[in-house]
């Protein structure tokens, strides 16, 4: 058996045998037992693996703890885990469903549920809290193609079959407690004992599974609600069971079968439907609202959503106006600055809220300005020669991250204005239990058009998808339910179209790099696809502003 060389995070280098495992080396090396939280997983040569890894060529180690971005997500599925041994072990005929996030935890359900006591909820966090208390090994191992799929033919998982399906891997890995078996998607955690700090709440037709959030992984916080946020999956969740598809195997079946073109059409109908329907709100207050302003994270969608309610609003009667708040920044040796001295362009006061407000005012009593042109170039602002009065017919449209906050606009009443909050929140699930997180629909349309459009690699995407993120939390989901209305932009369909773009890309993200397990992770998660022709994409579709060859200018 011959020696590897591992690197510790210290740049020490020490001998060890092929096959060794991550938490023998822990064990073995004071220096990697030294942590204020607990090591839930390990990155080998940049690549997120469990504790029970082996190593096989030589490496460089740096473990993860739960402190940790990749360590919260590791949490958070290991949760998930514990709560689906818990719920099948009380409920062995009843299906749960894990739905999407909601403030510091996953809505849930349960199908089928018809007769179980009304304490279900109860019952099954005591049984959680007993298997965390056991302190039972979570083993990742892999099991045959053909084993696995009987495996979940005799539990009737038809979700999991139908993912299986558009697979053929020999060997499929999966995550084992006991006689329970998952599929394994990503790490999880090494035992249930490290599962320590959780909670289940009844809410509305199901129950939230509470996590700590990421700002204190070591205790729950109050759980807030979001009902704007629900709303909108309430809605979307409606839409998948008109289109009878709710998980990726049922996707994929459409697809095999040629039957997907009418699937996308009724998916678009849907969503002009509602951008159709919240033009219809703001025309009813016809007359008193005098600016629309539309906020949403990053690549949700929002400059597309904005040019398709302006169709909407000019059917009823409006003559729609777009101002850039772009336009407004305030000069470029004002604008504030972030922890690490770089500019901070999301902050709000980077907007000249006081000119802003002095034209919004001085526009709505009936007087004329002129609009502002900022060159990103040179960062000043200069005039554009552009003027501007609003008629009877006249409606202003904005767009911006800052748009829920009504320190954008102090000066403009509340009943002037009307906001919408765009969201990308898909009602798929790869399979009953498997989630597909908002976040990663989201960075995959963004590094599609980053890549398209704007000269950035996958793996420049990836380096600042971080701050992106930090910025949204910071300015637009404390405000999301300041809303008047939400339009989710996700389609359900719409990652079987980006993996054709996303997958080349991905791949040039090399081990060497410290993204380089975010990017074999949504690699992995994409191909559970399969691949969509983009000819069947409309031009005026929301995915085209991602992908290129849309019916608008931008």
């Amino acid at each position: 058996m011959h020696e590897l060389t591992v690197t510790l995070p210290s740049k020490k280098r020490i001998q060890t045998s092929y096959g060794t495992r991550v938490y023998e080396l822990i064990k073995q090396e004071d220096e990697l037992k030294q942590s204020d939280f607990p090591f839930v997983a390990a990155m080998v040569n940049n690549e997120l693996v469990s504790l029970s890894f082996k190593i096989e060529i030589n490496s460089n180690l740096n473990l993860v703890t739960l402190d940790m971005p990749q360590g919260i997500r590791i949490y958070r599925n290991s949760l998930i885990f514990l709560l689906a041994y818990a719920a099948q072990t009380l409920y062995p005929d009843v299906r749960l469903c894990i739905g999407h996030s909601l403030g510091d935890g996953y809505f849930c359900y349960l199908e089928n549920a018809e007769g179980i006591e009304d304490d279900y909820v109860r019952q099954i966090e005591h049984k959680m809290f007993d298997i965390a208390a056991e302190d039972l090994p979570i083993v990742r191992k892999v099991m045959s193609y053909t084993e696995i799929v009987n495996h979940y033919h005799k539990r009737n998982e038809k979700t999991r079959v139908l993912r299986l399906r558009y697979r053929n891997e020999q060997k499929i890995p999966v995550y084992s407690c006991n006689d329970y078996i998952e599929l394994g998607y990503q790490p999880l955690a090494p035992s249930t004992g490290f599962l320590t700090d959780f909670g289940l709440l009844p809410y509305e037709n199901g129950f939230i599974l509470q996590y700590p959030p990421s700002s204190n992984p070591l205790s729950l916080g109050k759980f807030e609600k979001n009902p704007i946020l629900f709303s909108i999956y309430q809605e979307y969740k409606s839409w998948g069971k008109i289109l009878g598809v709710t998980c990726v195997g049922q996707l994929n079946e459409l697809t095999h079968k040629g039957d997907i073109e009418n699937f996308i059409q009724v998916a678009e109908a849907l969503h002009d439907k509602k951008i159709a329907s919240i033009a219809d709100s703001i025309h009813h207050r016809k007359g008193e609202v005098k600016v629309v302003l539309i906020a949403g994270p990053s690549s949700s969608g929002k400059t597309t959503f904005t040019k398709k309610l302006a169709i909407q609003l000019k059917v009823l009667g409006f003559n729609p106006v777009m101002i850039s708040l772009d336009d407004y920044f305030v000069p470029r040796e004002q604008t504030p600055r972030a922890a690490d001295g770089s500019y901070d362009f999301e902050d709000l006061q980077a907007i000249d809220i006081e000119l802003l407000n002095s034209h919004l005012v001085s526009l709505f009593s009936g007087k004329e300005i002129e609009l502002p042109l900022f060159d990103f170039k040179t960062g000043t602002r200069k005039k554009s020669g552009c003027v501007l009065r609003l008629e009877d017919r006249n409606i202003l449209l904005m767009e911006g991250i800052h748009g829920l906050n009504d320190q954008l606009t102090p000066l403009v009443p509340h009943h002037q204005k009307f906001k919408i909050y765009i969201s990308a929140l898909t009602q798929l699930n790869l399979d009953s239990q498997t989630r597909i997180p908002t976040t990663d629909n989201r960075l995959i349309r963004r590094m599609v058009r980053d890549f398209q459009f704007r000269g950035h690699s996958a793996l420049d995407t990836l380096k600042m998808w971080s701050n992106v993120r930090r910025g949204e939390e910071r300015n637009i989901f404390p405000f999301q339910n300041n809303a008047d209305a939400a339009f989710n932009s996700a389609l359900d369909y719409e990652l079987a179209i980006l993996k054709h773009y996303a997958e080349p890309i991905l791949k040039t993200v090399k081990p060497y790099h410290e993204e380089y397990a975010e990017a074999i992770r949504l690699a992995d998660f994409l191909s559970n696809f399969m691949g969509i022709p983009e000819r069947h994409i409309p031009r005026m579709s929301i995915l085209r502003e991602f992908i290129g060859e849309s019916g608008f200018k931008y």
